[in-house]
């Protein structure tokens, strides 16, 4: 495809650092999520299930990956469609009170591309499925 014919798709990265101030509360709420999603337990998913529950309750990046959703980003934006997303959590060393500590700079150019259509990869670090 040429540049005009592409001209139409946009990539937008943001990029956060967010705190967890309530560790229950997040991972209780990536519970509920995970029971809505797969609703009874004991189904044809169960062990898919069992997987992600341990995953939210042992790490706060893996509860707040499966909560976040790119669709929710931009559903209500007029005029605009998701064609692709990825997104991954992990937890980092921050110092809010350091200026070096948010260094854009920094960003690793060689992943350039490298996308998961519309769902967290477990093979990247993030193991809990959303389905938004």
């Amino acid at each position: 495809m040429s540049t005009s014919e592409t001209s139409r798709f946009v990539r937008l990265r943001v990029e956060m650092v967010l705190e967890i101030t309530d560790p229950a509360a997040l991972s209780g709420t990536a519970l509920e999520s995970i029971a809505a999603e797969y609703g009874e337990p004991g189904g044809e998913s169960a062990e898919e299930r069992t997987r992600a529950e341990a995953a939210v309750r042992e790490d706060g990046a893996e509860a707040l990956a499966s909560l976040v959703d790119p669709f929710d980003l931009v559903s209500e934006v007029p005029g605009v469609e998701l064609a692709q997303a990825s997104w991954s959590s992990e937890t980092v060393d921050y110092d809010p009170d350091d200026p070096d500590s948010w260094d854009l700079d920094d960003e690793d150019e060689d992943d350039e591309g490298d996308e998961t259509d519309f769902e967290n990869d477990p093979e990247d670090g993030v193991g809990v499925p959303h389905h938004g």
